[in-house]
């Protein structure tokens, strides 16, 4: 009997071991491409199969036939049956109406079959090694993953994921930042497409997911959820805040993640090249969130509006500057985190718009709600 080539059924057991492959994709697309060549060389339309031994390489092909009384030759069935007269010579105990399976296996076919598969296993594999990594991280979408900068083109980065190379795009990089051949580097699994070429690995270090699970992966109580993260925003590379409640009121969640001496946060901060980071608590009160959420500054009063959305904010004259932030990022910030609308107003200008009064009777009230998180939140800016 002849043998398809046993070197490429130990070639493909490989790939297929290397490739992280389903080997029974491998196999059954040989059976076929088996089958496809035998039906080219004799030019069969008979209805046929194969057997394919995954460990030897020995294969067989058959051809189904149904045993009849006689063959109508202008039938177009005709070349799956065969007449009872032929059937009994194979076996007497054929009758009509049973199904006959012959062996067709050309002598000689082996050589032919086993240069035909090679060229069309290479091609299966790649396909399967495709589908393979396609799922592996399409299920990683929102996740952080670490790779290796291998090399850039056009201020595109591509990382080495393992079994497939990564892509960050310009826009998807935080300005500033210098990667050189061979960094290590966490990136956001932003998009995973399906193209011709295979899985195509879309990164991004500016997305505020990578931020949230940098701190999950950080911070043990994130992860075990004693402590949650209701809100991240970012200005990549330059500032972020992240909301943070724990259930159990012993719990400091900004304490938490700030960590022993700062440490937890400030990996962080490395790893985002310094970007600037506060930590606030999360308050189901909004004039008590709204007030964390302008941290590092301190506040007076906060005035709320559910129906808009809106609030009215007044701070000390001399902390105007750094609630509002430069460019108006420390508000900006802050509105998105909550999203509240935010308008900020120094003592004096309060009083002139006759907002005063209603500042000094709210006073004690907001300062003694954000009292708690105060001091945890500046350490992150220290």
């Amino acid at each position: 009997m002849d043998i398809v080539n046993l070197d490429l059924i130990e070639a493909i057991k490989g790939l297929v071991k290397a490739k992280k492959v389903d080997e029974k994709i491998v196999f059954d697309a040989l059976e076929m491409v088996l089958l496809t060549a035998y039906k080219k060389e004799t030019g069969s339309n008979a209805k046929s199969s194969v057997t394919l031994n995954r460990e030897t390489g020995d294969y067989h092909i058959y051809e189904e036939k149904m045993v009849v009384e006689e063959i109508d030759p202008d039938s177009e069935n005709a070349v799956n049956e065969i007449s009872v007269e032929d059937a009994k010579k194979i076996d007497k105990s054929y009758e009509a109406g049973d199904m006959l399976r012959i062996e067709v296996t050309p002598k000689n076919f082996g050589r032919v079959a086993a240069q035909t598969a090679k060229q069309v296993m290479i091609q299966k594999l790649r396909e399967a090694e495709r589908g393979s990594i396609y799922d592996e991280f399409s299920g990683r979408e929102g996740d952080v993953i670490t790779g290796t900068v291998k090399w850039s083109e056009s201020r595109t980065i591509f990382v080495d994921l393992g079994r497939v190379e990564g892509i960050l795009p310009y826009a998807e990089q935080i300005e500033g930042e210098e990667f050189h051949p061979n960094d290590k580097i966490k990136c956001y699994v932003l998009e995973v497409r399906k193209t011709t070429k295979g899985p195509e690995i879309i990164l991004s270090r500016t997305h505020p997911g990578l931020l949230k699970r940098l701190f999950e992966l950080e911070v043990p109580e994130i992860y075990s959820g004693t402590v949650e993260i209701k809100s991240v925003v970012r200005e990549a590379g330059s500032r972020s805040k992240i909301a943070v409640y724990a259930m159990d009121p012993k719990v400091d969640p900004v304490g938490a993640c700030v960590g022993p001496k700062g440490q937890r946060v400030q990996n962080i901060v490395n790893e985002l090249h310094d970007e600037k980071i506060d930590i606030v608590r999360w308050d189901e009160d909004p004039a008590v969130y709204i007030a964390n959420a302008l941290s590092p500054a301190k506040v007076i009063s906060v005035s709320v509006w559910e129906e808009e959305k809106s609030s009215y904010v007044i701070v000390p004259d001399y902390q105007l500057s750094l609630a509002i932030g430069k460019a108006g990022q420390n508000a900006r910030l802050a509105a998105k985190l909550t999203n509240w609308k935010i308008d900020i107003k120094s003592e004096t200008q309060a009083k002139e718009e006759g907002f005063g009064q209603a500042a000094e009777e709210e006073d004690d009230d907001i300062l003694g709600d954000i009292e708690a998180g105060g001091e945890a939140e500046e350490e992150t800016k220290e």
